[in-house]
């Protein structure tokens, strides 16, 4: 009898096991036991690969395992994003996600190939950074006050460059447009890059950028303001769009990582307190330190990143419909 019962209950045990019953799965508690790769839908060497890439070795400190970012552009951050959502759902392959891939690419792409609120478990908002608005240096202007006032005097005399269609910065600037009442006419560019330097040459009037105060500090362009809702602690002195005129104004860029749906949520637990560690000890804002001052530090868990990005998905639909952008 004793040795019946005694057998019961170690098939039970084993059973509990096998099912879960007993505690968290094994993978979690083991996890990372093998090298995690971060999918990063930016070319190597702008502000959309130095955060992650920071991220990523402060993880491999922490976890003393290896963490690799593995870039894959294009498409306006749809290729990497497309990739990341279809990876298998074990917590080594992670998204680093931001404002594009997954608020405003699924109100601009009509045949966007993933849905960011049902296809990845959001971990952690880590990064929200201010754009600047900046004019070309021989700009005849000084204020934002004069920039709308020339404007609306003159519709389509003023140009600004972007980083292309759907990009943040010409969200940015068509959310001034419709708050302004200005019309401006856009030039989209492949990327912030060629954006801002051709501002910087004067062929274009204006950008908004997160770059911004760098090159005004150098006298390469003019800064007017920051889109963020306070100033900035990198240029304390510039107003925001906001305090010039335009009240309710923002428009920051942000970033966080993500994994594909169905990964366990203990693994995405053990994830965001890894990441909140990350930045509550200092040592990610050691490693950002001399590529970017102007960044703030977030640690947004998961059901928090999830209700901001639904909001954030909504906000910018509504510009699209003020300015009448079209999906394409």
């Amino acid at each position: 009898m004793w040795q019946r019962t005694w057998r019961s209950a170690a098939m039970l045990t084993v059973v509990a096991a096998l099912t879960g019953v007993a505690g968290p799965p094994a993978s979690a508690q083991t996890y990372p036991s093998r090298t995690v790769t971060i999918v990063v839908p930016y070319p190597a060497g702008g502000l959309g690969d130095i955060l992650p890439r920071a991220m990523a070795q402060v993880l491999q400190e922490q976890t003393g395992q290896t963490f690799i970012v593995d870039n894959r552009p294009g498409a306006t951050q749809a290729l990497g994003t497309r990739y990341a959502a279809h990876a298998v759902a074990d917590g080594y392959t992670l998204l680093f996600g931001s404002v594009t891939s997954l608020a405003l690419n699924p109100i601009l792409k009509k045949d966007l190939p993933y849905d960011p609120l049902k296809d990845f478990e959001p971990i952690a908002l880590t990064y929200i950074s201010p754009m600047y608005l900046v004019t070309r240096p021989d700009l005849k202007m000084n204020s934002v006050k004069d920039l709308i006032a020339l404007a609306r005097a003159e519709p389509k005399k003023l140009n600004y460059s972007s980083g292309g269609v759907g990009s943040s910065s010409h969200f940015a600037a068509e959310l001034f447009n419709t708050m302004a009442g200005t019309s401006m006419t856009h030039v989209p560019y492949a990327g912030t890059g060629p954006a801002i330097r051709d501002t910087m040459a004067g062929i274009v009037d204006l950008t908004f950028t997160g770059s911004g105060m760098s090159y005004a500090k150098q006298g390469q362009v003019k800064a007017l303001a920051t889109t963020g809702a306070t100033r900035s602690q990198a240029a304390p002195e510039l107003p925001t769009l906001a305090e010039s005129g335009l009240a309710g104004y923002e428009a920051s860029i942000w970033f966080g990582f993500l994994a594909p749906a169905g990964t366990p949520k203990p693994i995405v637990d053990k994830l965001y307190a890894e990441m909140k560690k990350a930045v509550d000890s200092g040592a990610l804002r050691e490693r950002l330190r001399a590529a970017n001052d102007e960044i703030e530090l977030v640690a947004k868990p998961s059901q928090e990143f999830r209700a901001f990005i639904g909001q954030e998905i909504e906000r910018w639909r509504g510009v699209t419909k003020a300015a009448d952008l079209k999906p394409q």
